[in-house]
């Protein structure tokens, strides 16, 4: 029975969404980490992951998210601003980080707001 809570497409979709900006933290943090390595390739959130997520989401098929895994991989769209051939660029790492914090606020959000209302038709009290 508790299964079937867990299984719904909206709680599904916002904890792939959780784990996919988690992936994404840490693609930005190894982005950052090597700034100034020569001839680093930026990484980031593959955009097929990106793709088939919201086709799943788009469907409300909750067991065809549950199957994604966020994956991270090099960005081939990434151009060298510099001679040493490093891809990253600070600002846009400090501008995508800043995003992507505060999706991962709201997507906690969605989740710790499904878990309330589960927890409001167990006991019968709010928070």
């Amino acid at each position: 029975m508790i299964n079937a809570i867990f299984a719904q497409p909206t709680y599904v979709a916002s904890k792939q969404m959780l784990d996919a900006t988690a992936a994404r933290h840490q693609a930005i943090a190894a982005n950052l980490a090597n700034l100034e390595t020569p001839g680093y390739r930026r990484v980031d959130l593959a955009p097929s992951f990106q793709t088939q997520l919201q086709t799943a989401i788009g469907n409300g098929d909750a067991a065809k998210m549950t199957a994604l895994k966020p994956v991270v991989s090099v960005d081939t769209t990434a151009v060298a601003a510099a001679a040493d051939g490093n891809t990253v660029q600070l600002e846009s790492e400090l501008m995508q980080l800043t995003q992507n914090s505060l999706a991962h606020s709201l997507e906690t959000q969605l989740v710790t707001g499904s878990l309330l209302r589960l927890r409001l038709a167990i006991t019968g009290r709010p928070a």
